[in-house]
């Protein structure tokens, strides 16, 4: 029995291990964001910061090991073989759940996830000891270290307010002081803003670094004899008013005589600084729980008491963590950081919603969006009828932003923010972590991080009237997803120790198989989805300035289009006819996925038409019109697909042996058709195009006729109302789809 517990030590490290990955995966996003978003350097210096910040801020975690073996519950109450139970069920939950956020795109709070889950595997552990005593359930308080949870807890929703607040005010400080043109300013003016930026990262690093090693809480005699610890909380004032004055003066030397971007500078030290954050307040998350369980495992080994019997309330002393451990926890989490694709993935979410102007929307909007958006632009015009219109003039001039002239085709190089923003997430982000840790309180990096670069963009205009609801409904999913974490942490916590408790060691393997099948399922839609993205049947956006360019570019997307259309449709026949949900959903899926990238293109006229020569405008009637047909097409073959769907999902009755004979002959000859018009568009043979123009109406005489079969047979043999109305349809839209596609090569016929 004994080794059983040797080998669930061993899967823990194994769960630590790759717990370490999953985290980082989701993590990254705190620290990486800001200095990627604002492209200030360059993403391998980026990464070099990162790495270093990472290294450190690991060997210095151990004070906030206390986390995970006294912060939630009281360990005095459980005994070993309890002990175990609640670790082995909290690894097994956290690993799954944050693999499900990073493979979703999502950042979630690795801080929220490891609390709940503990005290959902607790809770469960506390019920059961409590039912076999034949106690009362008041005594779970007893159990569960109640004051210093909800401490956590409310500290961790507190700073979702907190943080988005301060960070929109902060920046719209900023802002009215900087203007978008901040580079233009006096050096004196970036000099003190690097002064205030700089102080709070360097302090933030002070409380993160040096206070979280040992000999920081050792006497010195140049120091008044007391600990650095000490000197940090005596003379907090201080240190921050001489490191203001020091940083102001070099950051002024740095920018008039050295010439160096003092913006750069503070983005790169902030990256350092949120990085050693996350790696000295987040490691707890990973590695917390199993060195917790290893300590315990020692413990009892040298005991020689039953395990059921071994109480472990040694836990709730402070137990050092070994510095090893650290090291090698931190070089893992830098060797993720270099190779997780998943990290960058979940990266693009905050950027996306932080950027500034227009692009393609992640999130849809929705009805609290909306309200959110329109009560804040009412509040707008009311608050800006209060101040004076001279001031209010000067602060409109603050926010102008510069007009940027790029080469054509590079328009998704620009930033998604400038330094400005990027310094002041940082910075923000930095301080509010800073606080947190001062007093040992596990707070959320990834809501902090998150709510501030989500106030700056508020308060820099980066949601315009044209994306607010977009970006507003996406923070509003985010929201959501954290408190759904920490409700599925604690119930799939607490169910996983209940498990574990009835089923012993045999549950535990099963769980451990069902959590390495499924990191491998998700670890495989994610490469599957990448090479989707990847597709070389994906649309591309036109770029080119001239008639004939656009022609050219238009031809290599209407060949894709008309290919997938016609699997499709193939696809959405064939499933009608077998009855095959399956074949129908993928199809209706997939046309989906069509319709978005039409959609993308539609989006990008704008920039299309703002990017052509004086002497190419007509090209964008032309382009205009080509968008125009496909979605025109994709429409009917989504109309056709959802229809078919219905029908079938609805449980109705198939087609008749006549019908389903017709519509695989009409989708016969529309796909042999749709074959020799991607011939010619590939080859680029459109003088070929006036010869299926004049087929077209073979292939409508075709669909007339089959109509006319239906309405015969309605009016004598047919008894399904669904069925006919479902046939009538598909070929009325049939008819429409031919006709959007004749429309299409008469547009190119008519430039030849």
């Amino acid at each position: 029995m004994d080794n059983i517990y040797l080998l669930m030590i061993v899967a823990l490290a194994i769960l630590a291990i790759a717990d370490l990955v999953v985290g980082v995966s989701n993590d990254a996003v705190n620290f990486l964001n800001s200095a990627i978003g604002s492209k200030a350097v360059s993403f391998k210096t980026i990464m070099i910061v990162a790495s270093i910040g990472i290294a450190f801020g690991a060997i210095f975690s151990s004070g906030m090991m206390e986390v995970a073996r006294k912060g939630i519950f009281n360990p005095s109450m459980f005994m070993f073989s309890d002990i175990m139970i609640i670790f082995m069920a909290v690894m097994i939950t956290d690993i799954l759940l944050l693999d499900f956020f990073n493979t979703l795109g999502m950042p979630t709070s690795t801080t929220v996830s490891i609390v709940f889950e503990l005290l959902g595997a607790a809770v469960a552990v506390a019920l059961i000891k409590i039912g076999a005593g034949s106690g009362d359930f008041s005594e779970l308080t007893n159990y569960i270290n109640t004051s210093k949870a909800t401490q956590i807890i409310f500290g961790i929703l507190l700073s979702v307010v907190v943080a988005f607040s301060i960070g929109a005010i902060v920046q719209y400080i900023s802002r009215l002081l900087l203007s978008f043109n901040f580079e233009k300013k006096a050096n004196w003016v970036g000099a003190l803003f690097g002064g205030v930026a700089l102080t709070a990262m360097v302090y933030f690093i002070l409380m993160k670094g040096i206070k979280g090693a040992d000999i920081a809480k050792e006497n010195f005699d140049f120091i008044g004899g007391i600990t650095i610890n000490q000197f940090l909380e005596k003379y907090v004032i201080s240190i921050i008013a001489v490191s203001f004055i020091i940083w102001s003066i070099l950051s002024y030397v740095l920018m008039n005589f050295f010439k160096i971007n003092i913006y750069k500078i503070i983005i790169v030290v902030g990256t350092f600084a949120l990085a050693l954050a996350f790696s000295g307040n987040d490691l707890v998350n990973f590695i917390g729980v199993p060195i917790a369980a290893w300590q315990s495992f020692e413990a009892w080994s040298a005991s020689g008491v039953p395990a059921t019997e071994f109480a472990m309330g040694f836990l709730g002393a402070k137990v050092p963590t070994p510095t090893i451990l650290l090291f090698i926890s931190g070089m893992i989490m830098v060797l993720t950081l270099w190779f997780s694709k998943k990290a960058r993935y979940v990266a693009e979410t905050e950027i996306n919603l932080s950027r500034e102007g227009h692009g393609k929307e992640r999130f849809e909007p929705n009805f609290p969006s909306r309200v959110l958006v329109r009560g804040s632009i009412l509040f707008s015009k009311y608050f800006s009828k209060l101040i004076p219109n001279s001031i209010n003039k000067k602060m409109e001039k603050q926010f102008e932003k510069p007009v940027i002239e790029l080469v054509q085709g590079k328009t998704h190089e620009l930033p998604a923010f400038d330094a400005v923003r990027a310094a002041v997430n940082l910075m923000v982000a930095g301080v509010l972590i800073s606080i947190a840790t001062s007093y040992k309180l596990p707070l959320s990096t990834t809501y902090v991080t998150f709510m501030v670069a989500m106030g700056t963009s508020l308060a820099d205009r980066a949601w315009g009237s044209e994306s607010a609801v977009y970006r507003v409904a996406g923070v509003l999913n985010v929201i959501g997803g954290w408190f759904f974490t920490a409700i599925i942490a604690f119930i799939a916590s607490g169910v996983a120790a209940y498990l574990i408790y009835l089923g012993g060691a045999a549950m535990i393997a099963v769980l451990l198989l069902i959590a390495f099948l499924l990191l491998v399922r998700n670890s495989l839609n994610h490469i599957k989805k990448s090479k989707e993205t990847k597709a070389e049947d994906s649309l591309n956006r036109a770029e080119s300035k001239s008639v004939k360019g656009v022609i050219e570019e238009s031809a290599d997307n209407i060949s894709k289009v008309l290919k997938r259309v016609s699997k499709i449709n193939e696809n959405t026949i064939n499933g009608l006819v077998k009855q095959d949900l399956t074949i129908l959903k993928k199809a209706k899926k997939t046309v989906v996925k069509l319709e978005d990238e039409i959609e993308d293109l539609q989006n990008n006229i704008f920039y299309f038409i703002k990017n052509l020569d004086e002497s190419s405008v007509s090209a964008s009637t032309f382009y205009i019109d080509v968008v125009g047909d496909l979605q025109d097409i994709a429409q009917s073959v989504s109309f056709i697909s959802k229809v078919s769907h219905k029908h079938i999902n609805n449980n109705h009755k198939g087609l008749k042996v006549n019908q389903a004979k017709e519509l695989i002959e009409i989708e016969q000859k529309l796909s042999h058709m749709f074959g020799k018009i991607r011939t010619i568009f590939d080859s680029r043979s459109f003088d070929q195009i006036a010869e299926i123009i004049e087929e077209k109406q073979g292939l409508l005489n075709d669909v007339s006729e089959y109509a006319q079969k239906q309405v015969e047979r309605t009016r004598t043999t047919e008894s399904s109302p669904k069925n006919t109305t479902l046939y009538f349809s598909i070929l009325l839209e049939t008819e429409d789809l031919i006709k959007a596609t004749m429309d299409l090569l008469e547009l190119y016929a008519a430039k030849k």
